[in-house]
This record gives structure tokens, sequence and C-alpha cells, in this order.
């Protein structure tokens, strides 16, 4: 029987290089956008929040600083050891895949940032993610989903660059095409053969996530297309920002929706039908 391919976040995110490649994503950067974001978002005091793809958990310390009852889930495991040694009784952090249910009506707000979707193979583990996410928010609950603006990211594409981390040699080299956008990252590290892994993000935009997120009862409220909050625009904003609600009561519907994702030979991207 041929053994199953592993996923590349899986190895990656939980490889050291990995941390010692994005070190510079510093809690003071994480602080300012979770500041920002809360003044604008409003939650009530102690609401519950999620940080869905947590990481190290710098985005869900800051939360819990506010007062809010914050749970961080991630994947890598060495992630979660390193986000753990700061739980205390308002902010706590679990090991958990996002495609996996995580919870029903348990969240107030539900926080997908810095590029923590788009990585999976299939269509059906993307709608997953969103699925699981209508389930997890309380009616009347808000995802915000942070994702890169493709159009400008694959424009602005670095094709080749090399990195020095404490004397471990990164190059990296980046290309795209239909359907994803990738990063290959060679380690030259003196202590270890030359390693490579590669990074893949699939080429989502606003409308696709508009129909992925309305499949599961979420409505956009507002788009964003940097950190400032600035209104986002396709052409020049840096990132698609989107804030999308869980109505308090969901209508029933008469019409039903099929859609079809592809992610990979072409560009991604929904056909749906209403009927």
């Amino acid at each position: 029987m041929k053994a199953a391919k592993a996923e590349w976040f899986a190895s990656w995110f939980d490889s050291p290089y990995y941390h010692q490649l994005y070190a510079h994503r510093d809690l003071t950067e994480a602080a300012a956008f979770i500041d920002a974001l809360i003044a604008r978002l409003d939650p009530a005091a102690g609401a519950s929040m999620l940080d869905l793809g947590c990481g190290a958990g710098r985005h869900a310390r800051r939360l819990a600083t506010h007062g809010f009852d914050v749970t961080g889930l991630d994947l890598s495991a060495d992630s979660i050891r390193q986000a753990s040694t700061h739980a205390d009784e308002r902010l706590r952090f679990a090991r958990h895949d996002m495609r996996v249910p995580f919870g029903f009506e348990t969240f107030d707000y539900v926080l997908n940032l810095f590029t923590s979707f788009g990585y999976f193979d299939r269509a059906e583990d993307h709608l997953a993610v969103v699925r699981n996410i209508a389930a997890a928010l309380k009616p009347g609950g808000a995802l915000v989903l942070d994702y890169l603006n493709v159009r400008v990211a694959e424009a602005q594409l670095r094709p080749y660059e090399t990195l020095d981390r404490d004397g471990v040699q990164y190059a990296i080299s980046r290309r795209s095409d239909a359907a994803h956008i990738y990063k290959l990252i060679t380690v030259a590290d003196e202590r270890s053969t030359a390693i490579a892994y590669e990074e893949r993000v699939a080429k989502f935009g606003l409308e696709d996530f508009r129909l992925m997120l309305a499949l599961y009862g979420l409505e956009i409220e507002a788009v964003y297309g940097d950190y400032a909050f600035r209104s986002f625009d396709a052409r020049s904003s840096p990132r698609l920002i989107v804030v999308a609600r869980k109505p308090h009561d969901r209508p029933r519907r008469e019409s039903f929706c099929r859609m079809r994702l592809s992610v990979s030979g072409e560009i991604p991207r929904y056909e749906a039908s209403i009927f």
C-alpha cells in the first residue's frame, strides 16, 4: 500500500527553521493590529474568542490582555508548546486540526489571521473549515479572516532571495500558477545537510470567500485592505481582511446553492447556481 503523502504544513510549521525564519513577526506588530481590531469591533466585555491557526500565540496573548476569554488552536505541536507557556485562566491553547469540528455555538468571535487558510489540496477541506467556523460561532458572532490579496501578492512576487538567520542560510524562491502561490525554502545549516520545504497558498479572492461563507450562512459586513483598516482595493491593497457575521436568526431558505471549487489545475473559483 502506498503511504499517504505528508501535507506540507505539517512538517514545515513544526520545524525549528520555520520559527527562526519568521522570528521577525514580533509581539509589538501583533499587539498593534489586535488593538486596532478590537477598537473597530468593540466586543462585549469578556467575549469568547477563538484564534484559529494561532501559531505561537502572539495574537491570542494580546486578546487576553483585553480581558476576553481566549482559546488558541493550531496543528503545530511545537507552536502549541510555545504558546502554552503563556496560558492562564483567560487564555488556553490546544493542538487541533481546523478541518475537525471545534465547537457548537461556543465563540462570539473566530479569528483566522495572517493567511492561516488556503493550505489544503482538496476543496472539501477548505469548505470543512468554513463549516466548522460557522458552527462554532454563536448567533450574532463574527469571523475575522485575514488573507493575502492574491492580485497584489502575485504582482510583487520576488522570484529569489537569500537570508541569513544566526548563521543558517535560507534560499527562497517564489512562483505562482493558475491555482496557487508557492514559496520554496531551502535551508543550509552547517549542522545538517540541506533540506527544502514548500509553502503553498490557494489563490482565493473576495468572491471566493463571499460564496464559501454564504454557503454556511455567514454574511460579509466589512472588507478591509490592510492592517490600518483602509478600504479594500483589489488593485493595490496588500491584504484582504473580511469580517463576516452569523445572523441571530437564520432565515429558512427556499433555494439551494450548488458550488464547485477547484484548487488545482485552474484558477480557483466557485461556480454557483441558485434555484
